[in-house]
């Protein structure tokens, strides 16, 4: 898991997304429908099991949900934990490894969410399963799971790939933030590279390594859900921004 890379990445999250607050409000007014839909009005323990600096676990707990949130990157717990205390959210906050989470959360939860492509971090199958398995025997009887990832069948890959994020202005100039992104075989490292242009000569550049990604499908994780013992898998590919999986136990 790129702990590493997100530990370094924490202090320019934001500049990952063109709004980030608005995304926060966004994201959850799309999740807390789903919610609905799929586990009515009664699942309010919400965990999330990979919340980064807070995108999906604060817009939730503004609706109203009960929060526990975890991540592997003890620093981007630390801005979540600072997110959430300006906006005065009650949001339990831990250090966790999606594969271990009973080791941290014995009592079960309604729903437990990861989503921004997390899963894929996991490196194989047999990982992944893992991860499924502590969701599963994680939620109560009634509960299950939603996950977000990219659609890698729908992707071209291999070779080098240059992946624009966005262009932010500052007040002393812009922030230019991209990816390079390098494919072998069913895996892709990737840098992420943020460019302070201040209007000199020369810019500042900022450069994260570390990450690395698993090209695995929706078709593989959603057999891989079932093989953990979810009931029912629901792809959703219109609703989010991501193909959003949503896994239940009944």
């Amino acid at each position: 898991m790129p702990s590493t890379y997100y530990n370094r990445l924490a202090p320019y999250y934001k500049y990952l997304f063109l709004d980030w607050n608005t995304s926060v409000e966004r994201q959850a007014a799309v999740l807390d429908g789903v919610i609905r839909e799929f586990f009515g009005t009664s699942a309010r323990r919400i965990l999330d099991a990979a919340c980064g600096i807070g995108t999906q676990s604060l817009g939730l707990a503004q609706l109203g949900y009960e929060v526990t949130a975890s991540d592997i990157s003890e620093i981007e717990i630390e801005h979540a934990k600072a997110e959430a205390a300006q906006r005065g959210l009650n949001i339990a906050f831990g250090v966790a490894d999606m594969r271990h989470l009973r080791e941290h959360d014995a009592q079960p939860f309604d729903l437990i969410l990861a989503c921004d492509n997390a899963i894929p971090h996991l490196l194989s199958d047999e990982e992944i399963l893992q991860a499924f398995e502590q969701f599963y025997h994680g939620t109560t009887t009634e509960g299950g799971c939603l996950i977000s990832v990219r659609d890698y069948a729908a992707m071209e890959r291999g070779g080098k790939k240059l992946v624009p994020r966005h262009a932010h202005q500052t007040n002393e100039g812009h922030i230019i933030v991209f990816d390079l992104w390098e494919f072998a075989g069913e895996y892709y490292d990737f840098t992420t590279y943020l460019v302070e242009d201040l209007g000199q000569p020369t810019a500042n550049t900022h450069v994260i390594r570390g990450g690395r990604y698993y090209c695995v499908t929706v078709a593989k994780l959603e057999a891989l859900l079932k093989q953990a013992g979810f009931a029912h898998v629901t792809t959703l590919r219109e609703r989010y921004y991501q193909p959003l999986l949503v896994g239940t136990k009944r």
